[in-house]
């Protein structure tokens, strides 16, 4: 029994249509398989690139302190931190420095570095090695940063209590917003609050949980690696000491293109 020319065009649409849907399954299996190896192939990339900050003094126990993350810009010699990661001074009498910490291969080394640069307003500061190179990131476009974008940022959260291994976070972009918080109480204001409620500039506010240590992070794009911001602070809900237990989720980045203006000034970029 043969089938009529309207049987075969239904069979005919309909073996196509499933065609159409199986290979439609499988590029978006495809589309999200590539997705997924393109964020492990950029955290192996600029994982050289992330380091970590702290002071370096010989007779000290530990010798090693540890402050904070930062991340190598420039030729490989410069490295970007928050502000607040740095002491406000070093005992010089007991020849205390302040170093990076970074990993070569499966060896921790320690470097020391100097203060060349530093932006309060901002929280940046910038640190140049005492000797070698190290692979550096490339700074990003923060005129395309929109709200809703998926990016990553890695660093030492916890610090160096199981040693020099960075680890890596994903959230999006919340909102661009002013960098004050409002404040629920009128007495929570003080003379620096004030001088940002005058001249607010915007911040990146990010649905990812950021903990102590992670102060200097670079926030960077998924599939090209750059950075576009700088992991500064985390809303506690509470107190400082429920910071792990309790953490809010909310963390903000200061946008980069402030590290690009701090570098230029100083012509390190």
């Amino acid at each position: 029994m043969s089938m009529g020319n309207s049987q075969k065009c239904r069979f005919f649409f309909n073996q196509s249509a499933t065609v159409f849907a199986i290979a439609f399954c499988l590029i978006n299996l495809a589309e999200n398989a590539n997705a997924q190896v393109t964020l492990a192939d950029t955290v192996e990339k600029i994982k050289p690139s992330v380091v970590g900050i702290g002071t370096f003094m010989p007779k000290r126990s530990p010798r090693a302190l540890f402050l904070g993350t930062g991340f190598v810009v420039g030729n490989g010699e410069v490295v970007v931190t928050n502000a607040h990661v740095i002491p406000e001074a070093l005992d010089k009498d007991h020849l205390e420095e302040l170093a990076v910490f970074y990993r070569n291969g499966t060896d921790e080394k320690i470097v020391t570095a100097t203060e060349i640069a530093v932006d309060k307003d901002h929280d940046l500061a910038v640190l140049k090695l005492s000797e070698g190179r190290l692979p550096p990131f490339k700074l990003g476009n923060v005129s395309s940063v929109r709200e809703g974008q998926l990016y990553a940022f890695t660093g030492y959260p916890i610090g160096m209590v199981l040693g020099l291994h960075p680890v890596t976070h994903r959230g999006i972009i919340s909102a661009i917003s002013p960098v004050a918080i409002p404040l629920i109480r009128s007495n929570k204001l003080n003379e620096k609050l004030l001088k940002r409620l005058q001249d607010p500039y915007p911040v990146f506010q990010l649905d990812a949980t950021a903990y102590p240590g992670n102060s200097g992070s670079p926030l960077y794009d998924t599939e090209s690696g750059e950075v576009i911001g700088v992991i500064n602070k985390v809303f506690i809900q509470e107190s400082k000491e429920t910071a792990i237990t309790k953490p809010s989720g909310i963390t903000y980045a200061i946008p980069v293109n402030h590290v690009e203006k701090l570098l230029r000034d100083k012509k390190l970029y």
